[in-house]
């Protein structure tokens, strides 16, 4: 469209959808241009779009995009950030910075490597902590870390995807891993997986849970749960009690905010719903984004 395409590496992980859904669109399991911004708004969404896409499919017909149009990292808030660049090797995963009251700033997942990402993320703040919200999103962990000499988090389940972690989550009770950071097991996408909850405001749920624009509600990737459907069932009934945030962020899937205590019945209800789920196929194609 008007000197922009989508290419035929388009993984359909849709990234670029979350950032300007009313730009980008779905058609035949890829994503489409459906039409370019027509004021700055627009288009910092649409340029978030173009540089958070992992297999940078979405490109001008002259060239590589300019990069000065780089919005990222792109403020969420005043205390989260979203750093873009997903990367392949996390099959495009979102990653985050949390900022801390003390002026520290947390990175939740990774986006893709390079040190000039790395030090651009760095001016919101001294990075002290890389927390790993399981397996599938361990691939950078170590480079960013020791670029900030920061300590790499993981759970014991996925251990063997980031065996040189500097700290280690055991078992599945909540554990505060720093001011009012506190890190929930919820074994079942992986047996390792993580929810980080952050000053009962927000929720990085990983690959556990997400906002669907589908239904318009929370929703788990039942058909793309690597462990147990049933374990992940478990550990929402478990969690659910437990968390409260306005804010949910997720690894893949949309970003969504509400009412706390809205939030808190939509995780209910979605905990009841997943109790009746049983074991399917993996199948990327069912995923309902």
């Amino acid at each position: 469209m008007d000197g922009w395409y989508v290419d035929d590496r388009c993984t359909n992980c849709d990234v670029a959808r979350q950032y300007a859904p009313d730009l980008i669109d779905e058609a035949d399991g890829k994503s489409r241009i459906r039409r370019l911004p027509s004021n700055a708004e627009e288009q910092q969404r649409f340029y978030a779009a173009v540089f958070a896409c992992h297999t940078r499919s979405i490109r001008p017909e002259s060239g590589q995009p300019d990069q000065t149009d780089d919005p990222f990292p792109m403020a969420l808030d005043d205390s989260v950030l979203l750093c873009g660049h997903n990367s392949r090797r996390t099959a495009g995963a979102n990653a985050y910075l949390l900022r801390r009251p003390s002026g520290d700033v947390m990175m939740v997942d990774t986006p893709r490597w390079s040190r000039e990402l790395a030090e651009r993320y760095a001016e919101s703040g001294p990075v002290t902590d890389v927390l790993l919200t399981h397996r599938d999103h361990a691939a950078h962990g170590r480079r960013y870390a020791d670029h900030y000499g920061a300590r790499l988090w993981i759970h014991e389940g996925d251990l063997d995807a980031a065996p040189d972690a500097d700290q280690v989550i055991k078992g599945l009770e909540p554990v505060e891993i720093g001011e009012g950071v506190t890190a929930h097991p919820l074994p079942g996408h992986t047996r390792g997986s993580v929810l980080y909850l952050a000053d009962d405001r927000y929720c990085f749920s990983g690959d556990s849970f997400y906002w669907s624009r589908t239904t318009g509600d929370l929703e788990v990737a039942a058909s793309v749960t690597w462990y147990s459907i049933e374990e992940l069932a478990a550990s929402l009934a478990r969690t659910a009690g437990q968390v409260r945030f306005e804010w949910l962020l997720p690894g893949h899937g949309d970003r969504h905010r509400l009412a706390a205590d809205e939030m808190s019945r939509r995780l209910r209800e979605l905990t009841e719903r997943t109790a009746l789920l049983k074991p399917r196929p993996i199948d990327f194609t069912a995923v309902r984004w």
